[in-house]
């Protein structure tokens, strides 16, 4: 395989949905091809991909059938079977971030005991007590979460009761899931930044994430928060990416409030709440992750809007609809760019599309205000309804 310093004209990515859809528009406009590994046809990014390699995220022999036809390979998420991929990467496949960055970030108990080692802030968390029986001084309520695998509010259980406790320890494996301490929070924050082949480390502007039922419901930037909370958490994602001598895009989702800044989550790869860059910013995540990969020199992720406010399309009744005329009324908001992921069908908390809408206040205040009445135009349009099992 060719070096990871050589620009290459194809790239790889393992996944197929919203993500990787956006991965491979992105490299349309670069004229970098982007072939995908994914197991659904009809899949999200199998309309705008090079070409297809139809199979399991997890089966290494398609991704080897990938490398052919790629000079390196990235990921739509981090659900990925590490061992067989060391084996390809041993045989010369480039992945990018590079696997050994990727192992600490793959499960939520790996990326606390990086957290830790690297001293950078973090709930304080424990394994989830097999007995049942918590350390001494733990006390309710605590946050339950499945080390890997969970998403979107998925593996995710607050605690209230030792009964609670007792119920959970008594349906799961308790060595696959960690507790950690429930925050009191007045914001959540995403820093979203990318690390190129030199190493040069470069931030996007923090922003402002909202979740409903666990589900990111909408992002706004710049999130309003003092200079000093902004400086800090670019030095944490800086800190990150360079301990784990990371290459890519990677987000690292924030509480913020009473305790200050503190890290909820690492995501090593383009991100919901970065989906705005595609408006607001000078480069793009997706562009920018494409650049990074196929070894070309990063653009600039400066604001080049006053701010931006996005809004997730996320189902709201099982359908086979595709809404296309909830779709024309959104795209007849003033500055409003709405993108279709293409699923078949919908159903509550399904991620079907998002829309972007501009803001152009000249303060903090002034463009919150405004983000209201754009959520609000929205929400006339497209309900936030939310009473049933979430799906992806």
């Amino acid at each position: 395989m060719k070096p990871s310093s050589a620009v290459h004209d194809s790239i790889g990515v393992v996944g197929g949905g919203q993500l990787a859809l956006m991965l491979a528009m992105a490299g349309q406009q670069l004229g970098v091809a982007v072939h995908v590994q994914t197991p659904g046809a009809a899949d999200p990014a199998t309309a705008v991909a090079s070409s297809v390699v139809l199979a399991a995220l997890r089966d290494s022999s398609a991704t080897r059938n990938l490398a052919l036809r790629s000079g390196a390979i990235t990921f739509e998420n981090e659900w990925v079977d590490l061992d067989s991929l060391l084996l390809l990467q041993e045989s010369g496949i480039l992945f990018v971030p590079k696997l050994e960055a990727l192992a600490p970030l793959v499960s939520k108990r790996s990326q606390r005991q990086l957290l830790d080692r690297l001293h950078l802030p973090t709930p304080r968390w424990f394994d989830l007590p097999a007995d049942g029986v918590l350390p001494e001084g733990k006390t309710f309520p605590l946050m339950a979460k499945v080390s890997t695998g969970g998403y979107d509010g998925k593996g995710t259980e607050v605690l209230h009761s030792q009964q609670q406790l007792d119920a959970l320890v008594a349906g799961v494996k308790p060595e696959e899931w960690i507790l950690e301490d429930l925050v009191d929070f007045s914001m959540e924050l995403s820093q979203l930044a990318c690390r190129d082949h030199s190493g040069q480390v470069h931030c996007y502007p923090l922003v402002q994430t909202h979740q409903q039922q666990q589900v990111c419901d909408w992002v706004l930037t710049p999130a309003a928060v003092p200079h000093g909370a902004q400086a800090f958490a670019r030095n944490i994602a800086a800190s990150l990416l360079t301990a784990l001598d990371y290459v890519g895009v990677l987000s690292v989702e924030l509480f913020y409030g009473p305790g200050g800044m503190q890290v909820n989550e690492i995501a090593p790869r383009t991100h919901n709440s970065g989906h705005l860059t595609i408006e607001a910013c000078q480069t793009s995540q997706f562009e920018q992750q494409v650049r990074i990969v196929a070894g070309m020199a990063p653009g600039p992720v400066g604001l080049k809007l006053p701010g931006a406010l996005m809004v997730n399309l996320l189902g709201f009744e099982h359908s086979q609809s595709d809404y296309a005329e909830k779709r024309e009324q959104l795209a007849c908001l003033p500055a409003a760019s709405v993108h279709w992921y293409g699923k078949q069908g919908s159903s509550p908390g399904r991620k079907l599309g998002h829309v972007t809408l501009v803001l152009d206040g000249n303060s903090h205040d002034h463009r919150l205000e405004q983000a209201q009445q754009r959520l609000a135009q929205v929400r006339a349009i497209w309900p936030l309804l939310m009473e049933h099992p979430l799906a992806s």
